[in-house]
């Protein structure tokens, strides 16, 4: 079986002393529920402090360090990128995972199918785990086109995934249901899941984790989590409430 994954990316939100207090009660809150894998993504400044903590933490009580991911990398190794930070600088940093293709990346910063593609590459050279974001809009769902477009996306990182040998995350996130209070119900997301994961090689499709990010909370969780092909979450505004995420760690369990 597929161990649960749940990852609480926390966006500009928390990036000092609040970002490492809250990892801290995040940690010992999944040290209580060991069968489900947890992941933070603070911001960059925070991102040092927190691998530290967890790790101070899960030594402490005798429980595998949750992990902790960045938001976001450049796909380069290094060079003039004012402002940028490279995969081997997360990795420094004590990230083992990076969210890769959010949909706030696609649609702000521009990012394109082909530069996610890339940069779930990079992730993977650099000893990083992606968590590899695809999603469709609210007009392309109501043209009908939801699979279309999320397929487009997961093919054209297929090379990366088939490199990845399954140790790549992928999260559908609508992106119409990302922070509106609105969510897939649990038969539209599955839908999605299961296209996704018919998509995959052969060989990563039992392997491949593949989460639902979207308006996840502690009373939707249950009835999302408990759908054959979502293997856990990603959660946004949710994961900044430590009991709240706590309770979507429960679910998952």
């Amino acid at each position: 079986m597929r161990t649960k994954l749940i990852a609480g990316n926390w966006k500009m939100f928390h990036g000092g002393a609040s970002g490492v207090e809250l990892a801290a009660e995040v940690a010992r809150i999944a040290a209580r529920v060991p069968n489900v894998e947890c992941v933070v993504a603070p911001p960059f400044t925070a991102l040092a402090a927190v691998a530290q903590m967890v790790s101070e933490i899960g030594e402490q009580l005798g429980h595998r360090p949750i992990g902790v991911a960045a938001q976001n990398f450049y796909p380069e190794e290094k060079g003039a990128f004012t402002g940028e930070i490279s995969a081997r600088m997360i990795a420094e940093a004590g990230c083992h995972w990076v969210i890769v293709g959010h949909s706030e990346r696609r649609q702000l910063f521009a990012e394109t199918d082909a530069f996610v593609a890339k940069k779930v590459g990079v992730a993977i050279e650099n000893g990083l785990h992606p968590i590899f974001c695809v999603g469709e809009t609210l007009e392309e769902r109501g043209a009908g086109a939801t699979l279309e477009v999320v397929l487009r996306q997961v093919n054209a990182a297929k090379e990366a995934l088939t490199a990845g040998k399954g140790g790549v995350v992928i999260a559908y996130e609508p992106v119409w249901a990302i922070g509106t209070g609105k969510n897939a119900t649990p038969a539209d997301a599955q839908e999605v899941h299961a296209a996704i994961r018919a998509a995959l090689e052969p060989s990563l499709r039992e392997r491949t984790r593949i989460l639902y990010g979207g308006s996840v909370k502690p009373d939707n969780a249950a009835a999302l989590l408990g759908q054959p092909d979502i293997d856990g979450a990603l959660v946004g505004g949710a994961s900044l409430d430590a009991a709240g995420f706590g309770a979507i760690l429960r679910a998952a369990s």
